[in-house]
């Protein structure tokens, strides 16, 4: 399980660094790469879940920063620190879109990467927003295990 937890933060990592870039997806593959090697040590056997993570989240960008505006009251998504901005994408896809996590793991990883990378109030921002989407998840009817 902690290995998927560092899966995550380099998955973070990753999408940091893609999108402080402005989002050039020539350069994906290198910037992968890179941060993998870097910090991806003893993470082989979860390389599949961060590219499959990565990929997933870049496919349905429109659609995570979509509801990312529309659950961050105040906060367009342009305006998030890059760090917040990709932890809730990250969490967004796991929540909404991957099938192979379960909702509650999803929110508790985001907060947990949030807490480590960002700002003192990134945690609870992040808990708030994926809550609220989970909340509307149940209340739906649609929700996943």
């Amino acid at each position: 399980m902690a290995n998927r937890h560092l899966a995550r933060s380099v998955a973070m990592q990753i999408l940091f660094q893609w999108d402080f870039r402005g989002r050039p997806t020539a350069v994906l593959p290198a910037i992968i790469n890179d941060i993998f090697k870097e910090f991806g040590a003893g993470l082989e056997n979860e390389y599949d879940y961060i590219v499959n993570t990565i990929n997933g989240v870049i496919d349905k960008l429109k659609k995570i920063d979509a509801v990312i505006n529309k659950y961050s009251i105040n906060w367009p998504v342009e305006q998030l620190t890059v760090i917040d901005r990709n932890v809730l994408r990250i969490g967004i896809y796991e929540l909404k879109f991957s099938t192979d996590v379960p909702a509650k793991v999803a929110i508790n990883e985001a907060i947990e990467v949030a807490k480590t990378y960002g700002g003192q109030s990134s945690g609870k921002f992040v808990n708030g927003v994926l809550g609220a989407i989970y909340n509307d998840i149940v209340s739906s009817g649609k929700q996943k295990k």
